[in-house]
């Protein structure tokens, strides 16, 4: 049986992060309207502050990993419908100067007494090492992790500290129905053997 992931250890603060710069960019499916640069407090999602102080923003290294992260948290259920898909934008964000991630997507984690569990594990027991991170003395701006659902690719959870929301820059790249996103979508959905629900 494999073993779940445990608390963070005591001597965290002590301990150097693997700190990584990124820029960017990075890919959000979001509904339309909303602001593509949003930092969840429900504490619900797997890197949310357990205690609802700092928000939260989710995004992946491409739209792969974008969409596998909204549409398979029902594992087998391989069909999305068009009319969700028109529901949803793509948001490409970027940072200049990039932001200081805690990189957990190699050996980083078992330098911080964590393993590979914290992109799988259930969130419950993934939160506390999100508090955890955002108190540590470095204050990094966030975690660079593998996506649940498909570990060969790599997401960001960006912690809301001050500034931050100004520096993130967005640009809206249209649904994945759009004519000019046809060729993406038609990999994507091969990449995942989904199937489409027409409208």
């Amino acid at each position: 049986m494999t073993e779940r992931l445990g608390p963070p250890p005591a001597d965290l603060n002590e301990r150097e992060l693997p700190i990584v710069r990124l820029e960017g960019p990075w890919f959000r499916l979001h509904a339309a309207g909303r602001d593509p640069v949003f930092f969840g407090r429900t504490g619900l999602n797997r890197f949310d502050d357990p205690e609802r102080e700092f928000g939260v923003l989710y995004a992946a290294e491409d739209v792969f990993g974008a969409f596998i992260e909204v549409y398979g948290r029902d594992p087998g259920l391989n069909l999305v419908a068009e009319t969700d898909l028109r529901r949803r934008v793509i948001s490409e964000l970027a940072v200049e100067g990039g932001l200081r991630l805690v990189d957990l997507t190699g050996p980083g984690a078992a330098r911080i007494g964590a393993t590979g569990a914290i992109s799988t594990d259930p969130h419950g027991l993934v939160r506390p090492w999100s508090r955890a991170i955002h108190e540590h003395p470095s204050s990094p701006d966030g975690i660079y992790y593998r996506l649940k659902h498909d570990l060969g690719r790599k997401g960001i959870a960006i912690f809301d500290r001050e500034g931050i929301a100004g520096a993130v820059r967005s640009e809206g790249r249209g649904t994945l129905v759009d004519p000019d996103n046809a060729g993406l979508l038609g990999e994507i959905l091969e990449e995942y053997d989904f199937g489409l629900i027409p409208s």
